[in-house]
């Protein structure tokens, strides 16, 4: 139990900093003008294709495994 004590915040930073990065890699579906009413209205479904569906199943395994490292360290302490 002390060992994993010990290495848990550790495994903890390097996931965030993969989750951050994960998360910042991935494109958004709507630019400026999106936001503010504009844009070219492209369709609300979009299929993810090659890297942009590798880099959201990455997102999501890494987010689990952020919130189960999270839970494990309140049941150590």
């Amino acid at each position: 139990m002390t060992i994993i004590a010990t290495m848990l915040p550790y495994i903890q930073i390097i996931l965030s900093i993969i989750l951050v990065v994960t998360i910042l890699l991935q494109q958004s579906g709507s630019d400026v003008g999106g936001v503010l009413g504009g844009g070219d209205g492209g369709g609300l479904y979009h299929t993810r294709r090659g890297f942009e569906k590798f880099l959201f199943i990455v997102t999501i395994v890494v987010g689990i495994l952020f919130a189960v490292s999270a839970f494990i360290a309140i049941l150590v302490k």
